[in-house]
């Protein structure tokens, strides 16, 4: 496993690097990435696997503390970080948090500002959901020749601006295949079919976390139903718990604490004199 230092010059290992990342794209290899929030959600992550991350900038840390090795690319939020200077702040504190990369769907400057100080930079074509009103709707992108060559000059802007990857949500496999052949960039499929270096799934849709799922994702597993069983577990307990109150069951002998009989007679013989 490959040993760095980080942004905050620590040593770690990794289970892939951005070299990694890059060499893949010749040699066939293909990487599977996953989102994550927690910490328990990377250990998940680490312990199925899965060789890299995608989490909130606000949640690197969190998210370091469960998974010491996989690759973690930072989002940059839009609010979060409006300015150029706010970006770059921001972008750097995810990095010393223990990001290896960060994403964002901002300008082609945005992207050289953040290049020129060696980050690796992820853009975002394809559909971007932030700036679906602009497409009019949630749809693929690139499913007519002019708008596809369109996402191609985009992949070569994007090239030279200065990121060393894409993720590409919702264009038509045989339109990213045919990019791919035709670009440097480290090419992240969601939704886009399997001729990409790196496969992506969210968490939500891969673990059935959510009743909506995506056409592009595939469920294979179930936590809706665990997460019901939870609420219901919840509500079944708390009514429980108010009948028993509302009973005079709770609390009961078991659960307060006691004083010797002795001593409570010394407590309220000294009340009633100081009653006085």
């Amino acid at each position: 496993m490959p040993r760095i230092y980080d942004w905050a010059a620590r040593e770690a290992e990794r289970t892939v690097t951005v070299a990694d990342l890059r060499a893949a794209r010749h040699s066939g290899k293909r990487y599977t990435q996953v989102t994550a929030e927690t910490a328990d959600e990377a250990a998940a992550a680490e312990e199925s696997g899965i060789e890299m991350l995608v989490a909130r900038a606000s949640n690197v840390e969190a998210v370091r503390k469960g998974s010491k090795r996989l690759f973690v690319t930072a989002a940059l939020g839009f609010a979060e970080a409006a300015t150029q200077d706010d970006i770059l702040r921001t972008a750097l504190k995810a990095l010393t948090d223990g990001a290896d990369a960060v994403i964002t769907a901002r300008s082609m400057a945005t992207v050289s500002m953040l290049a020129a100080e060696d980050i690796p930079v992820v853009g975002h074509l394809g559909l971007v959901p932030r700036k679906s009103t602009w497409v009019g709707k949630l749809r693929a992108f690139g499913k007519k020749a002019d708008e596809a060559l369109e996402l191609f000059h985009r992949f070569r802007r994007l090239e030279e601006a200065g990121a060393f990857a894409v993720e590409c949500e919702l264009i038509p496999a045989r339109v990213l295949a045919e990019i791919r052949g035709r670009t440097g960039l480290v090419t992240i499929s969601l939704g886009s079919g399997p001729d990409a270096d790196v496969i992506f799934l969210f968490t939500e849709d891969i673990c059935g976390g959510e009743g909506r799922r995506p056409r592009h994702a595939r469920t294979y597993g179930n936590l809706q139903a665990l997460q019901e069983r939870v609420k219901q577990e919840r509500v079944k307990a708390f009514t429980a718990f108010r009948a028993d109150v509302n009973a005079s069951a709770f609390p009961g002998p078991q659960e307060i604490s006691q004083i010797d009989d002795n001593e409570f007679a010394t407590f309220t013989a000294t009340l009633k004199q100081e009653d006085y």
